[in-house]
C-alpha cells in the first residue's frame, strides 16, 4: 500500500500559516511596523492606499539587512530575534516566530529595498506569491522599505470577505496607534491615499497620547505610577466625566507590547466603581513593566494575549494604583474627616459631669388670656401671671368658641347635573367610545392599548426606534430632510480617527438634517440640526453614531442603514420617560404606519398582544 502522508510544499505551507498571521491589511501593518521597531529605527513612515488593499508600505531608517539576510528573511521560521528555546522566556523584541514575512509573501506582491549603513549598495527583491521574481543590487537609502501590493491576490475568497474601506482603514489606524503609543521615542508618519493623517514627532508618553487623540485629551488625563517587586505601573487614566460609550481609548502595554486582557480591564473598572454611568467606559493608557521570565507571550500568532505568573497580585496592584490616582488628584469624591476645632470641648470642662437642666412647667398658662394690665415689677408680674392662668369655670363648653359667628341659614344651590356627575353609575351601559381607544402607560416603559381581541403592550423605546429609523432612512435615500438652524453654532471636538469617519459620513449626515458651518482639523462646527432634535442631544447623537461604526456594526446593508439605526437609537424615547396621552397616541399611530411595525431596527419585537382567552385563563381556578 502506497504512502498517503506527504510533505506540503513551502508555498502551500506559507498560505496556511498566512491564514492565522494575516487576517486583513491591518495585520500586515502590525507586522511590518513591529519589524521596523525591532530594527532600531528612529523614523518610521507608513503609506497606505485603499485602506491597505492596494498598498501597504513601511519605510524605516533602521539597521537594514545584507544580501544574505534579505533573501533569508522570507523563509519560514527564519528570525534574528531568538537562537535557543530558552530565549522564549527572555523576549525583548516584538517578533520571534519568523512567520510574518513568509506569510505575507505567500499572499501578496512584495517589493523590498534594504541597505546597511556600512554598505555602499543595497538589495532590491521582488516576490509574488512566494516566488522570487528578481533580486538585484540597488542604490537605496539606509534602512528597509517593504511595499506590499495586491493583498490576497491569489486568495479571492479572503479578499471578498474584507469589509468596507473605512472599516479596514480604522483597523489600520488602530494598529498604527498601538505601536506609536508604545514607542514615543520614534517619529511616526501615516499617509493614506496621498494625504497625511498623522505626523507624530519624538516626544514623551503624555504628548504622544495628545498628538494621537487631539481634542481636549490633555485635560482628561490623570497620571498613574506605582512600583513594586512584581510590576511597575505607569501611564494615564481618564477622568470619569470624560468617559465614552466605546472602548477606543483603552490600552494596555506589557514591556512596550500592546495586549488585550479582560482580567486587567476588570481591575481598572473596579477602581472606577461608583464614578461612571451605566454603559460608559473610561479611558486609560497603562504601561506595565514586568520581568520577561514571568510572562508567556507564545500564546497566539498575533501575540496580543499574555499569560502572567501571578495574575491575582497584578490585579490587586493595578486596581490600587488606579484608585490611588483617582483619589490623589481629587478626581474621586472623598470624605472630609477634618474636624472643626471650635467644636472641641474646652480643657477645663473635660472632666466635669454634665448637669441635667431644670424644667419648670406652668400648668395654668393660657396663651389666649386677655392681658391688658401693664407689668411694672416682678411682684406685679407674678400676680398678673396668677390671674392670667386662673382656670376657666367648669361650666364653659366648646360651644362658646363659636359665639358671635354669623349664622348663614341660606342653603347652597347645587345643580342637579352636579349630583349626577358626582355619583356615576358603576355599570354604565353607554360607555363613551373614546374610552375604548384610550392608552395607558405601564411602569414608564410600556404603552397599553385595548384592542378588539384583548390588550396590546407596546415597548415605547423600540417602537419609537422603528419610527425614527424609517424616517431617517427615507430622508437619507429618498428626500432631503428639513433642518433647524442654531442661534449659536456648536463646536464639537473629535479625534483624527473619528474625523476621518465623519468626513465619509458627511453626505448622509446632511441628508438627515445636519448642517456644518466649517470643518476643522480637530472637530466640526454644527450650524443646523434635524427637526425635533435638541441641541443638548447633539453630542450624544454623534457619540452613538461614531460608536456604531467604530465597533464594527456591520450587520447592516449599508453605512446609511447603520447611520439611521444609530440616530434612531440615540434620539428615541428612553425607558422611564413619562408620556402624555397625545404622545402615547402618536407613538401607537406612528408605529403601525411603518412598513415593518412588528420589530425594532435591531430585530426585536416592538409589541405583544394578550387575548381575552389568555386573560380568562389567568382567572381560572
Amino acid at each position: 500500500m502506497s504512502s498517503i502522508i506527504q510533505l506540503l510544499p513551502d508555498h502551500v505551507a506559507n498560505q496556511i500559516a498566512a491564514g492565522e498571521v494575516v487576517q486583513r491589511p491591518a495585520s500586515v501593518v502590525k507586522e511590518l511596523l513591529e519589524n521596523a521597531v525591532d530594527a532600531k529605527a528612529t523614523d518610521i513612515k507608513l503609506i497606505v492606499k485603499d485602506a491597505g488593499k492596494s498598498l501597504v508600505q513601511v519605510v524605516d531608517n533602521g539597521i537594514g539587512m545584507n544580501v544574505t539576510d534579505a533573501r533569508l528573511c522570507f523563509e519560514r521560521h527564519a528570525t534574528s530575534k531568538i537562537r535557543h528555546a530558552e530565549d522564549l522566556f527572555s523576549i525583548h523584541t516584538k517578533g520571534f516566530r519568523g512567520e510574518a514575512l513568509a506569510s505575507i509573501a505567500a499572499i501578496a506582491h512584495v517589493e523590498m529595498k534594504t541597505r546597511q549603513a556600512e554598505d555602499e549598495l543595497g538589495t532590491h527583491i521582488i516576490i509574488e506569491g512566494s516566488k522570487f521574481i528578481a533580486q538585484d543590487p540597488a542604490v537605496v537609502p539606509k534602512g528597509t522599505s517593504f511595499a506590499i501590493k495586491n493583498l490576497f491576490f491569489n486568495i479571492p475568497a479572503r479578499r471578498n470577505f474584507l469589509k468596507s474601506e473605512h472599516i479596514e482603514f480604522r483597523h489600520v489606524m488602530d494598529e498604527f496607534q498601538r505601536v506609536a503609543l508604545a514607542h514615543p521615542g520614534i517619529h511616526f508618519t501615516l499617509i493614506h491615499n496621498g494625504s497625511e493623517t498623522f505626523n507624530l514627532p519624538i516626544s514623551n508618553q503624555r504628548q504622544r497620547i495628545v498628538n494621537l487623540f487631539a481634542g481636549k485629551t490633555n485635560e482628561k488625563l490623570v497620571p498613574v505610577q506605582e512600583t513594586t517587586e512584581i510590576v511597575s505601573v505607569q501611564g494615564f487614566i481618564g477622568k470619569p466625566e470624560f468617559a465614552k460609550k466605546n472602548k477606543g481609548e483603552q490600552f494596555f502595554f506589557v514591556n512596550d507590547r500592546y495586549i488585550r486582557s479582560s482580567y486587567l480591564h476588570h481591575a481598572v473598572l473596579s477602581a472606577y466603581e461608583g464614578l461612571l454611568k451605566e454603559g460608559m467606559q473610561p479611558s486609560y493608557f497603562i504601561y506595565l513593566d514586568v520581568p520577561p521570565h514571568t510572562i508567556d507571550i507564545n500564546i497566539h500568532p498575533t501575540k496580543t494575549e499574555i499569560k502572567f505568573d501571578d495574575e491575582q497580585a497584578l490585579y490587586a496592584i493595578l486596581r490600587a494604583a488606579v484608585k490611588h490616582s483617582l483619589g490623589q488628584f481629587n478626581v474621586a469624591p472623598v470624605l472630609d474627616f477634618e474636624r472643626d476645632p471650635n467644636l472641641d470641648t474646652p480643657y477645663e470642662y473635660q472632666h466635669k459631669e454634665a448637669a441635667y437642666p431644670t424644667i419648670q412647667v406652668d400648668q395654668h398658662y393660657n396663651p389666649f388670656a386677655d392681658d391688658s394690665t401693664p407689668v411694672r415689677s416682678t411682684s406685679t408680674q407674678q400676680s398678673v401671671r396668677q390671674q392670667r392662668f386662673t382656670p376657666a369655670p367648669s361650666s364653659a363648653s366648646w360651644e362658646s368658641l363659636y359665639v358671635g359667628l354669623k349664622q348663614d341659614t341660606e342653603a347652597m344651590y347645587v345643580p342637579e347635573s352636579a349630583h349626577e356627575r358626582a355619583t356615576p353609575s358603576l355599570f354604565n351601559d353607554q360607555e363613551p367610545e373614546a374610552a375604548v381607544t384610550k392608552t395607558y402607560q405601564l411602569q414608564r416603559k410600556y404603552i397599553v392599548s385595548p384592542i378588539k381581541s384583548g390588550l396590546m403592550f407596546i415597548h415605547q423605546n423600540r417602537a419609537h426606534q422603528r419610527i425614527l429609523y424609517e424616517q431617517f432612512l427615507t430622508q437619507i435615500t429618498v428626500q432631503q430632510a428639513a433642518s433647524q438652524q442654531l442661534l449659536f453654532p456648536m463646536s464639537l471636538s473629535f479625534t483624527p480617527v473619528e474625523m476621518h469617519l465623519l468626513v465619509e459620513l458627511e453626505p448622509a449626515l446632511q441628508a438627515v438634517g445636519f448642517q456644518f458651518e466649517r470643518w476643522e482639523t480637530e472637530g466640526v462646527v454644527v450650524s443646523g440640526i434635524p427637526v425635533n432634535t435638541t441641541a443638548q442631544a447633539i453630542p450624544s447623537v454623534f457619540e452613538t453614531v461614531l460608536h456604531a461604526f467604530q465597533e464594527g456594526f456591520t450587520d447592516s446593508f449599508s453605512p446609511n442603514d447603520t447611520l439611521a439605526k444609530a440616530m434612531a437609537r440615540s434620539l428615541s424615547i428612553k425607558k422611564g420617560v413619562v408620556l402624555s396621552e397625545k404622545e402615547q397616541e402618536m407613538i401607537v399611530n406612528g408605529l403601525f404606519a411603518c412598513k415593518d411595525p412588528n420589530v425594532s431596527p435591531q430585530q426585536k419585537p416592538t409589541f405583544i398582544t394578550m387575548s381575552v382567552d389568555e386573560i380568562d385563563k389567568k382567572f381560572s381556578l
